[in-house]
């Protein structure tokens, strides 16, 4: 397990699609798991493999819900409803946020690093990741839909203030 290199801003591999993964072996076991040390290293909730260079449908997510790491390898949305809207950012691009509108609920299916096929239903936080994450499999960045937050939209830490 390392720390892989996180691609940033006009990287190639950042704006294109990724391939699916067919063998789910030792080299795929240590994507995911240079994945997810790269990830904690930056302090992120989500990784995708082309953040680090590597066209392959795999993406780790950890939103301190206690049920630790989800493995998304292949994954597939099956649905979403609702919205949230919230100020988001990148590892591959440091020091911007922008305001996001994303489902507020997912179900998503995905492969683990054995090819088992799992299937993770959440909301909020969790919901605005895999749909991050999927956008990076598909060579989309979330900056592209970043908006003007609602005139009566205000951030979590200033209604708490």
């Amino acid at each position: 397990m390392s720390i892989r290199t996180i691609r940033t801003g006009d990287e190639p591999c950042l704006h294109k699609k990724c391939r699916p993964v067919t063998d789910f072996d030792a080299k795929l076991h240590t994507l995911l798991d240079d994945l997810v040390d790269t990830m904690r290293d930056k302090e992120g909730v989500g990784l995708a493999a082309p953040q680090v260079g590597i066209l392959r449908r795999v993406a780790v997510i950890d939103v301190e819900d206690g049920n630790g790491v989800y493995e998304l390898v292949n994954p597939r949305i099956i649905s979403s409803d609702g919205c949230q809207g919230g100020m988001e950012g990148c590892l591959s691009f440091p020091g911007e946020t922008g305001y996001v509108e994303r489902p507020n609920h997912v179900v998503v299916e995905a492969y683990d690093r054995n090819g088992d096929l799992w299937c993770y239903e959440g909301e909020g936080l969790f919901a605005r990741a895999v749909f991050h994450e999927y956008d990076h499999l598909a060579g989309e960045v979330y900056l592209r839909l970043v908006t003007e937050p609602p005139p009566d939209w205000k951030e979590e830490s200033e209604e708490e203030a």
